[in-house]
């Protein structure tokens, strides 16, 4: 007879969210739109689970192996040592917490206590432990069911059990479903059914028809018991078969997304990072990676010169209050790397953040958005920004490829979207982010907007003929669907020669949706010859938390901090010629500056200029900045023959800054030259005892000292 409970062991009756197991709770999850392309870290050695230590296999093969995304499962295997294992598995349940900052990890206490569950309760009478049973792994994945239908004791249908569930759409999973065990010939655990794989004539102990006439064994269940009747071809209530076919999403759901349900909404980019910065970062920031929308684009400003413009918004920004006040510190680090991974740029910017109560009040409803520019020379490079939360230990980052073109080359930059502007900004006449000429814009990283919003599109053409400029046309429309439903269209020639576009859009009239702006620059025939496109939304919220904005002081325009900028990536391109013309240019603006005159100094010595070097060098050998410079006149006086001032400057580099390789050889070198082989096998033997692996140094020495 059928017999319909909850359950037959000690298992609350309340119905539980399947990855807290917390009635009417929303969890809080990490979410990104991810801007950057998920790269698993090259080089990394990826382990077998059996080749883990015990501790740390029994978590991945047992503790987590229904809940664990691929992603996070290979790069768990992938970590080298139990230090980075355990930061993992810190991160691993912290991204599930449903309430950071409380001492309970709820997520984290009913998934083991669904574990402890299927291990006492749903693997009795059986040889296989109960968490491993399809019956456990269902519980484990989707906690408990609303109810439990039980058929065990007829005559007509194999053993089988109905459990229910409700309220699962957020997961992935139909609002309602079912799911099906029973035991195949009656014998064995419980094993999952599916309609297509098992088919409705496999519950029958007794079926005599046609195994493909699902309608008769339909039928012949319906008799028995409808429900087990509509469950054998469905899964999914309400869903009309017509044909008495068996439901193909009823098999998807039981292979495809019941097994998706724990990560659905978790995103697994912590574990990447995680990855790739582990031995960057101090222990304590690894398992604390927080997600960001952002931005990253490139922008040539009115000289010509191309400025990286980024944004970056952490999904949220911690404060420690400190006495009557709050404050934190951020650091951020920047690295642009070519396309052979040498590294041509990086900068590091240290903010200490102060506020009062009532300016936390105002803006802890707000989200925070970080933003930076610098200059860049053209080519194709890789760019990578660090942000570091040092008072709570948090991190976030951005992955970025970036394409700067020549000025003559023809190129369109990528559309910047925003939603607010100030057409004559405060700011004008210096250097900030998304600042163009006068006129400040306002950019989400996400391209959301409000429904009476203006949406302001901006973007700049570069690199354009004479033709183009007198007879071509850049038209720009919103599309959705693939259709245009606004669009603007201007000629060139009516522009007298202006390269930059600041278009508007009124979205007023426009239903939530997405859309996309569509770009298109085309020649005198009408045809195109360069296009964009950027994804935007219009959200049904009646207000969106625009962010307040932190963004440092820049050097004004003309500075000769950017031809120094620029010409040191120039210099570490290897382009010398380029490199010269920039940071002379800096070094004579400002000759004064250490940091512009050790550059030329640098510049000087690899152009063999040393004569130059020496010039340069000579006012700062006797300042507060000497030591950065007495290496380079070491190695100028040395290139030039003047041995003794070259030991004289190489010995008092290493009085400051203490043993040096390189240094001390360049002492043996001078000492040796000057014929004094004694005090240069002392400055060699010194070196050799810190390398040993130095064959030529190692081989003169015993020279040397054979002949004596």
């Amino acid at each position: 007879m059928k017999e319909r409970s909850l359950r037959d062991q000690p298992m609350t009756e309340n119905s539980r969210c399947p990855r807290t197991g917390i009635s009417g709770r929303a969890f809080l999850f990490l979410s990104i739109l991810a801007l950057v392309l998920p790269l698993l870290i090259p080089g990394q050695a990826k382990k077998s689970v059996k080749d883990l230590p015990d501790r740390y296999r029994k978590w991945i093969a047992e503790d987590v192996v229904f809940i664990i995304s691929p992603k996070e499962r290979d790069v768990f295997l992938q970590l080298e040592s139990d230090r980075e294992r355990d930061i993992f598995i810190e991160a691993f349940w912290k991204n599930r917490d449903p309430t950071p900052g409380t001492p309970e990890n709820e997520f984290k206490t009913e998934h083991y206590r669904r574990i402890s569950y299927a291990k006492q309760w749903l693997g009795r009478n059986s040889p296989t432990p109960g968490w491993r049973t399809d019956m456990g792994r269902i519980y484990i994945i989707l906690g408990e069911p609303r109810t439990i239908d039980k058929y065990e004791n007829l005559t007509q249908v194999f053993p089988m059990q109905i459990w229910f569930y409700e309220g699962m759409a957020k997961y992935g999973l139909p609002n309602v479903f079912n799911v099906v065990f029973y035991k195949k010939e009656g014998m064995g655990d419980y094993i999952l059914y599916t309609p297509i794989k098992d088919g409705p004539l496999r519950l029958l102990i007794n079926y005599q028809g046609d195994e493909l006439n699902y309608q008769a064994a339909y039928n012949e269940l319906y008799e028995v018991d409808p429900d087990i009747a509509n469950v054998s071809l469905s899964l999914i209530p309400g869903e009309t078969s017509g044909l008495f076919s068996p439901s193909i999403a009823s098999d998807v759901l039981i292979s495809t997304k019941v097994p998706a349900a724990p990560f659905e909404g978790i995103k697994s980019d912590y574990a990447e990072k995680l990855l790739k910065y582990k031995d960057v970062i101090d222990v304590d920031y690894t398992a604390n990676y927080i997600d960001n929308d952002a931005f990253v684009g490139v922008f040539a400003d009115a000289r010509g010169t191309s400025f990286v413009h980024v944004s970056v918004e952490p999904k949220r920004l911690t404060f420690d209050q400190v006495r009557s006040g709050y404050h934190t510190d951020l650091e951020i680090n920047g690295t642009v790397a070519d396309a052979q991974g040498v590294t041509i740029y990086q900068f590091e910017r240290k903010v200490p953040v102060d506020m009062t109560p009532d300016q936390l009040e105002k803006i802890k409803s707000k989200l925070f958005s970080y933003q930076d520019v610098f200059p860049l020379i053209p080519g194709r490079f890789r760019f990578n920004l660090l942000l570091k939360n040092t008072v709570s230990k948090e991190f976030t980052s951005i992955e970025a490829d970036l394409l700067v073109p020549e000025p003559s080359q023809l190129s369109m930059t990528s559309p910047l979207l925003a939603n607010r502007i100030d057409r004559e900004s405060k700011y004008r006449g210096s250097n900030k982010p998304f600042l163009f000429g006068n006129v400040q814009l306002l950019p989400s990283p996400r391209n959301d907007f409000l429904q009476d919003d203006t949406l302001y599109l901006y973007f700049q053409l570069r690199g354009l003929s004479e033709a183009v400029k007198s007879r071509g046309s850049v038209e720009c429309a919103i599309v959705k669907d693939g259709q245009k439903i606004r669009t603007k269209t201007e000629n060139l020639n009516d522009l007298a020669g202006r390269t930059d576009f600041l278009e508007e859009f009124p979205l007023a009239g426009l239903k939530p949706a997405n859309y996309e702006i569509n770009i298109s620059l085309k020649n005198p025939n009408g045809q195109q010859i360069l296009e964009a496109h950027t994804p935007f939304f219009i959200t049904p919220l009646a207000a969106l938390p625009r962010p307040w904005v932190l963004s440092l002081p820049q050097p004004s325009p003309g500075d000769p901090f950017y031809a120094d900028v620029l010409g040191s990536q120039y210099f570490q391109k290897k382009d010398l010629d380029k490199a010269k013309a920039l940071i002379e240019e800096a070094y004579m603006k400002n000759p004064a500056h250490p940091k512009y005159a050790l550059d030329f100094c640098q510049l000087l010595f690899q152009a063999k200029d040393y004569e130059g070097l020496q010039r340069v060098s000579r006012p700062f050998l006797n300042g507060e900045r000497r030591y950065d410079f007495l290496q380079l006149a070491g190695d100028a006086s040395k290139a030039l023959g003047e041995y003794a001032e070259a030991i004289a400057f190489y010995r008092d580099y290493l009085s400051h800054f203490g043993t040096n390789l390189v240094v001390l050889n360049a002492i043996g070198e001078s000492f040796y030259k000057l014929g004094n082989v004694a005090e240069a096998l002392v400055a060699w033997e010194r070196s050799l005892k810190l390398n040993p692996n130095q064959e030529q140094i190692a081989s003169l020495v015993k020279s040397l000292k054979e002949k004596k």
